[in-house]
């Protein structure tokens, strides 16, 4: 599809593709921006354009004005982009090599070896970043929040657009206010007490009017929340134009955003903190309330389950995989594919919310393990998986996991993982998780089908569509020794793979991929998300709280947590108690949203950060071409974080410069 444009207007647009085999109408957002005056001279965070006669022209026509409209859309950030998105580079599941030398330098990798600072942040979603890629042009998010505005204030005057139905327009208001109350929720996440943006200000406003202030806390979470109500009421329930709207807001999106929003504010980060007591606006305005309110944990209970139940309405379920015709499998493998698809199938039953910029797949979250700056997985035809990639897990992600009795691997009375480099050779029974007669460590064996499904190590199975058996038996394996055979580049510093994020279709030997939507929401998030709040809301955990996670337990093939626990725990009675369900619940969101850009998030704002994001980075030695020498535990790197400096993002020096009515956070 050819789009012609003048160079005058200010919007970009949404590349629709065309559908393709299993992947329907992904709506990609354009990566051409057309540029204009900014009117931004003054440095301040909501002047409106003065371009008054492009502006009008944008509104011209219903055709113009959804271009304006995919204009908002296009800042959406490139969360999927693993060098860019702080979730997945900057968390302890992750670790990249040699960052410097084989990625550019101003990366998210860099702030997990202290490279955050103030005169050029890194990912700067105030005003965007140096090298422009933060989204599809660069801006941060003040600047998209002014072109929601504008698009507001212009599609809700009935006199323009004259070609535009009431039913569509009020539509196109409920996506434009929703972007809106995101971008305010990006930069909440990030730097906590933000200015709110309700309207943009005129050029030719005083100065005073223009330097806006930090709002507290409290307000910030109100104003978006309630944002998000009114355009919840006038978005579509679902998509029912798939070939070329999906991606495009609805309820269940906006009511989940709003759940993660409170969830958000009823976390220790800004439930009762007294870490920045002292932080205040010029003036005397205190932006932390440092009062603990139960009442917040309460509203994200409410939330979530609204959000749920507008899913479930919607026919939004859990993942579960269907072998397909022609192919034999176990029901081991039929659960970790059900594990596996539940993030990387496109357009899935359990995708609440995905992101679909343009390229999705492996341009850029698949990276990691494929693409420019990576390189790819490959597989020989005599079935041995080879490959190199600069990203793979760290050894404390694949300890997280639990045993195959559903409990953490220094909890299980019945397994003992006290030597877990200890040497074990596959059994026949195992060979659907690791290939058998070969030796791999013993961390590998007796582990969760996440474990299995998610993890890439040494002698693992790595079942794909193209299996040469159609079928689990004799099937893909991962070899990772150095010199082994199809060994000709290195492998991951740690000597894993991210299994579950690429998709089963993917074929080593053409290197043609499905691409897939990046996950923002999904609904095993929003069932966690609940039993979280619920568990915080009461003084012990209830009915509805167990039900939750053992509904995301049940898709993963384990017990109940009351099972688990009773049976197999050193700590039989941990599930019954609010700050044992609450460590429960912690580690179950650690394990089944691994890899989705969900963990580094939630430390911040459970106040973990401290503890789980300082010390040694380790892995195996991919150097070592026997068994007994790769399973030695390297440290890569000693990374440290801050506290309370680092839970939240620091302003550039320049903004404040700008403004002097901004104030920087503690510690800067």
């Amino acid at each position: 599809m050819k789009y012609s444009f003048n160079k005058n207007k200010r919007y970009s647009f949404f590349k629709v593709m065309k559908p393709s085999g299993q992947l329907r109408g992904i709506i990609a957002t354009g990566l051409v921006i057309l540029l204009s005056a900014t009117a931004c001279n003054k440095g301040f965070l909501n002047v409106v354009p003065d371009n008054v006669a492009t502006i009008d022209n944008a509104f011209a026509s219903k055709t113009e004005a959804e271009k304006y409209l995919f204009t908002c859309y296009s800042y959406l950030p490139n969360d999927e982009d693993p060098t860019y998105n702080p979730g997945i580079t900057a968390s302890d599941e992750t670790w990249i090599e040699d960052n410097e030398i084989h990625i550019r330098s101003t990366n998210v990798a860099q702030m997990p070896r202290g490279g955050q600072n103030t005169s050029d942040p890194i990912c700067n979603y105030w005003d965007g970043t140096r090298d422009g890629a933060l989204n599809s042009n660069g801006h941060g998010m003040f600047r998209a929040i002014r072109d929601c505005n504008v698009f507001l204030e212009n599609i809700q005057d009935l006199t323009k657009v004259p070609d535009l139905d009431i039913d569509t327009r009020q539509r196109w208001i409920a996506e434009a206010q929703f972007l809106k109350a995101y971008y305010h929720f990006i930069l909440f996440r990030s730097y906590g007490p933000i200015p709110v943006v309700d309207k943009n200000i005129p050029i030719s406003a005083p100065l005073s009017e223009t330097q806006v202030k930090r709002q507290p806390v409290d307000s910030v979470v109100n104003y978006i929340a309630n944002l998000l109500d009114t355009a919840t009421v006038r978005l579509p329930s679902s998509i029912l134009n798939e070939a070329s709207e999906l991606g495009r807001i609805t309820k269940p999106i906006a009511l989940g955003l709003k759940a993660k929003l409170l969830l958000y504010a009823a976390s220790p980060l800004f439930n009762g903190n007294s870490d920045f007591a002292s932080m205040q606006n010029k003036g005397g305005e205190l932006l932390f309330n440092t009062t603990y309110s139960v009442d917040k944990w309460k509203r994200a209970a409410d939330a979530c389950k609204a959000a749920i139940d507008a899913s479930t309405a919607q026919g939004i379920k859990l993942y579960t995989f269907t072998t397909p015709a022609g192919s034999v499998l176990t029901d081991t493998t039929i659960t970790q594919m059900s594990i596996r698809n539940s993030m990387s199938d496109p357009w899935n039953s359990e995708l609440v919310w995905g992101l679909t910029h343009s390229g999705m797949g492996l341009n850029s979250f698949f990276q990691a393990i494929g693409g420019a700056a990576y390189d790819r997985t490959y597989i020989q035809n005599n079935g041995i998986t080879y490959g190199n990639a600069l990203m793979g897990p760290t050894l404390k992600m694949a300890k997280m996991f639990y045993t195959k009795n559903g409990v953490p691997i220094d909890e299980d009375k019945t397994l003992d993982f006290s030597n877990y480099t200890a040497l074990r050779i596959a059994k026949h029974e195992e060979r659907f998780n690791v290939k058998e007669g070969e030796a791999t460590a013993r961390l590998n064996f007796d582990r969760e089908p996440r474990f299995y499904a998610n993890i890439g190590f040494d002698r693992c199975i790595w079942y794909m569509a193209n299996s040469p058996s159609h079928s689990d038996e004799n099937t893909f394996y991962l070899f990772c020794h150095a010199g082994e055979f199809g060994q000709n580049s290195p492998i991951p510093i740690t000597t894993m793979y991210m299994k579950k994020i690429l998709n089963w279709k993917f074929d080593w030997n053409t290197r043609l991929y499905t691409p897939y939507p990046y996950p923002l929401i999904r609904l095993a998030d929003l069932y966690l998300m609940y039993a979280e709040a619920l568990n915080e809301a009461n003084d012990a955990p209830n009915a509805d709280v167990y039900q939750y996670v053992n509904l995301v337990r049940a898709r993963a093939g384990l017990q109940s947590v009351q099972d688990a626990w009773s049976t197999y725990s050193n700590n039989p009675t941990k599930y019954t108690t609010k700050a044992g369900m609450r460590s429960i619940i912690q580690r179950e969101r650690a394990i089944e949203l691994c890899f989705e850009g969900q963990r580094y998030w939630d430390l911040i704002r459970w106040k973990t950060a401290a503890a789980e994001l300082t010390g040694n980075i380790t892995g195996w030695d991919r150097t070592a071409k026997t068994s007994d020498l790769f399973y030695r535990e390297l440290t890569f790197y000693s990374r440290k974080f801050v506290a309370p400096r680092d839970y939240l993002f620091p302003l550039k020096d320049n903004d404040l410069l700008n403004n002097p009515n901004l104030v920087q956070n503690p510690n800067w």
